[in-house]
């Protein structure tokens, strides 16, 4: 089930003006013309950002999430009918033979539960063709990323053509092992509306990461940093054989 974030209609619509800031995606972009993609699977495409940046270069691309709100934001955005959309999750994925997957943002940490994040990998593996890769990043836990979770620190203001003015914070609210709990609040000024999301994240450590792709059928092929967050993020590029 997707977070309230990405599934409630009045949240997803505001969505990317309260995250403008994509530049991480740059790295992907770079990727996908690195490995020659034609086709890529975009996992957790939220409001189709990647996969429309993706579709302007002419790749063949399906969106696949869970939340059908951000996937009806996505579809309504100029050029949302070049890509094919996919309500669901990774885990039972039609024949794609793609030849880059991807899980940007914290698509990767968002899937918590390990038999599911098992499923997701052998999805995705049966989704590539032979050669294909996936790709994804997920937060160093060595970093402890989440202590920077904090009202005053994230406070963001934006105005949303349309809404009006939105306020956004963002509260950790729990820590207890490789799962780390945090709250997100959008107070709307036109009406006084203000509602929450709560999501839970897993930070795992590189080599179990690393463990769970060669169990799955992956070679790793490398581990890089991450552009936009140096030091703080690792990015894992697995090859199905």
């Amino acid at each position: 089930m997707a977070d309230d974030c990405f599934a409630h209609p009045r949240l997803a619509a505001v969505y990317d003006p309260l995250h403008s800031d994509r530049a991480d995606l740059d790295a992907y972009l770079g990727m996908a013309e690195e490995f020659g993609a034609r086709r890529v699977l975009d996992i957790g495409c939220g409001t189709g950002v990647f996969a429309l940046l993706l579709a302007g270069r002419g790749i063949e691309v399906v969106g696949v999430d869970p939340a059908r709100a951000s996937l009806d934001v996505a579809r309504a955005k100029p050029g949302g009918g070049r890509v094919r959309w996919i309500h669901g999750d990774a885990t039972g994925l039609p024949p794609l033979c793609a030849d880059l997957a991807t899980m940007t943002g914290n698509v990767a940490q968002a899937i918590t539960d390990p038999h599911v994040w098992r499923e997701t990998l052998r999805g995705v593996r049966e989704a590539l063709r032979p050669g294909g890769r996936l790709v994804f990043e997920t937060r160093d836990p060595a970093r402890r990323g989440w202590q920077e979770w904090t009202r005053e620190d994230s406070c963001h203001v934006a105005e949303v053509p349309g809404v009006g003015t939105v306020e956004y914070r963002v509260e950790l609210t729990e820590v207890r092992g490789p799962l780390v709990t945090f709250r997100q609040s959008y107070a709307f000024a036109a009406d006084g509306q203000v509602l929450t999301s709560d999501s839970t994240v897993r930070f795992r450590e590189r080599a179990e990461v690393e463990r769970d792709l060669l169990a799955h059928g992956y070679e790793l092929e490398e581990v890089r940093d991450a552009p936009d967050r140096p030091g703080r993020e690792f990015v894992f590029v697995a090859r199905r054989p």
